[in-house]
């Protein structure tokens, strides 16, 4: 069995939205980079994930974003020819990216699920918050690698949805903190 792991730069009030840049929409956006004391350590995190990504999950548009910059960007040339799934009910296999690995259009949570039980390693969801939300209510995400920000932007995309349902336990398998406020935060999810 496959894991699905969420990993992620959030805000210390939950917003995901436009950590990169103002392009993504939010009036905040880059808010991971700006007026913030840039301390490698606190990235050391994204390079520990390469280790066990076996494959990448997105959704519709995460996809389309990240197929415009990742394929030629040198920081995702590890993630270059690694599998790649979109969970999308409306993209088409002529838009998907030429050159940057297989891709597999999945169409819905049991789809996901299904690929789940199959052979191989983890597949890790960068961005993607409404996939992220729509797996975590089916219990289909193990674990949560977050970077939280010493920042608060009120509004914007939440990793987690805000209805009432039942509660979800999650168990720290490693924290630290750094210098600049951001937190590393690993959880697993309990079954």
């Amino acid at each position: 069995m496959r894991n699905v792991v969420y990993t992620g730069f959030m805000s210390l009030d939950g917003v995901v939205d436009s950590p990169g840049g103002p392009e993504e929409g939010h009036r905040s956006g880059g808010w991971v980079v700006k007026d913030l004391e840039f301390v490698p350590e606190a990235w050391s995190l994204k390079e520990e994930e390469l280790t066990d990504t076996t494959a990448l999950m997105f959704g519709r548009r995460s996809y389309e974003a990240f197929a415009q910059v990742w394929p030629g960007s040198p920081d995702h040339t590890d993630y270059k020819e690694l599998p790649k799934y979109v969970v999308s009910t409306t993209l088409t296999d002529d838009a998907l990216v030429d050159g940057w690995g297989p891709t597999t259009i999945l169409r819905s949570s049991e789809d996901v699920a299904a690929l789940k039980e199959g052979e191989g390693g983890a597949i890790f969801i960068h961005g993607s918050a409404e996939l992220a939300r729509r797996l975590s209510d089916a219990g289909l995400i193990d674990q949560y690698n977050l970077l939280v920000f010493p920042v608060l932007l009120g509004a914007g995309k939440s990793l987690f949805d805000r209805a009432d349902r039942d509660k979800r336990m999650l168990t720290l398998r490693e924290s630290e903190s750094y210098s600049n406020g951001i937190l590393k935060l690993v959880y697993d999810v309990r079954r």
